[in-house]
C-alpha cells in the first residue's frame, strides 16, 4: 500500500511541476494567441533569478538562509513580470492576430536571452543550493516518506490556481482581462484600455513562467538552455487541456504526471515519453479543441 501511496504522490508531484510550467502559457497561447516560444526562456529566468537572490542571502543574511526561497518566488515573478511587459510593449504588440509572426520573433527573443545569461552567468549549468528544511523527507505513515521539496512545489502550484481563479473571476482587473481576451472592440467601446490589458495579461502569464522556474531549482541544477526541456511539454499540456481554460490545464497536468510516473515504473523515460505523445494524438483526433471545451471562450 504504501509503494502505491508513494508512486501516487509521485505522479502528483509531477502533474504539479506541469501545472507551473503551463499555466503562464494558458494566458499568453491560449488566450492571447501569441506562440510565445520564449516561455521556456521566461522559465530560466525565473531560476536564474533564484539563484541570484541565494547568493546574496549566503553572502549578506546567512542565518535567514533556508527562507531565502520564500523571497525568491514573488521577486521571480515580479522579473518575469516586468521583462515580459517590457517585450509585450516593444515587440508583441505588433503581433497580435499574426500568430506564425509571433512564432518566429519569440523564438528569436528566446536566443537573445540564452545568450543574455551565457553572458552574465556563463555557459555552464549552476547549482541552487537547497534550504535545509527541504531536503528533509516527512514521514506519513511507517513505511510512507515524502520528499518535503515535492510537497512544497505542490502546495505552490494549488496556491498559484487559487490566485488565478481569484484575480480573473473576483477582481475587477481579471474581468476586464477576460473581457478584452473575449472581444477587443467591445471592451474598448465600454471604456476599457485594452493596449494597458494586454501589456498586463502578457506580464502576468510571463511572471507566472519565472515562478515556475523558482521551484524548478529545487529540483536540480539550472542552465542558460534549460527553458528547451519545457517548452514542448508546456504547449503539449494547453493544447490537451483546452486553450485558454484553467481547469483543462490541471486535468491535462495530472494525465500526463500520472502516465509518465506509470509508465516509467515499466520502461525507460524516452519510451515512456513516446507512449504519453502517442496517447495525446489519439486523444486529440476525437477531442480536437482539447478535453475541456465550451463554445464561449473564458479563462477558467
Amino acid at each position: 500500500m504504501s509503494y502505491w501511496f508513494s508512486n501516487i504522490f509521485n505522479a502528483l508531484s509531477v502533474g504539479s511541476i506541469y501545472i507551473l510550467i503551463a499555466m503562464g502559457l494558458v494566458i499568453t497561447f491560449g488566450l492571447m494567441k501569441i506562440i510565445n516560444m520564449a516561455h521556456g526562456e521566461f522559465i530560466m529566468l525565473g531560476a536564474y533569478t533564484t539563484y541570484v537572490i541565494q547568493n546574496v542571502f549566503e553572502k549578506y543574511w546567512k542565518s535567514f538562509f533556508d527562507y531565502y526561497i520564500l523571497i525568491a518566488i514573488p521577486v521571480a515573478f515580479i522579473v518575469g513580470f516586468l521583462i515580459g511587459v517590457f517585450i509585450e510593449k516593444t515587440i508583441v504588440k505588433r503581433l497580435y492576430e499574426r500568430t506564425l509572426d509571433s512564432l518566429l520573433l519569440t523564438w528569436g527573443i528566446s536566443l537573445i536571452l540564452q545568450q543574455l545569461v551565457r553572458n552574465i552567468f556563463g555557459a555552464p549549468n549552476v547549482e541552487v543550493k537547497t534550504p535545509q528544511w527541504m531536503s528533509k523527507q516527512i514521514n506519513f505513515a511507517s513505511h510512507l516518506f515524502i520528499p518535503s521539496r515535492r510537497l512544497f512545489i505542490l502546495v505552490v502550484a494549488i496556491s498559484l490556481l487559487i490566485l488565478m481563479f481569484i484575480l480573473l473571476n473576483k477582481t475587477v482587473i481579471g474581468l476586464r482581462i477576460k473581457a478584452v481576451l473575449q472581444n477587443r472592440e467591445i471592451a474598448s467601446a465600454l471604456g476599457i484600455n485594452s493596449e494597458e490589458i494586454d501589456s498586463l495579461s502578457f506580464g502576468i502569464g510571463t511572471g507566472l513562467a519565472g515562478v515556475a522556474g523558482c521551484c524548478l531549482t529545487i529540483l536540480g541544477p539550472i542552465g542558460p538552455s534549460m527553458g528547451t526541456n519545457y517548452i514542448i511539454d508546456a504547449f503539449m499540456i494547453v493544447i490537451l487541456g483546452g486553450m485558454g481554460y484553467l481547469p483543462g490545464v490541471i486535468i491535462s497536468s495530472l494525465i500526463i504526471g500520472f502516465l509518465k510516473t506509470f509508465f516509467e515504473l515499466n520502461m525507460s523515460t524516452t519510451m515512456a515519453k513516446v507512449l504519453i505523445f502517442i496517447i495525446i494524438i489519439l486523444i486529440l483526433q476525437f477531442k480536437p479543441h482539447g478535453l475541456y471545451y465550451r463554445p464561449e471562450r473564458s479563462a477558467v
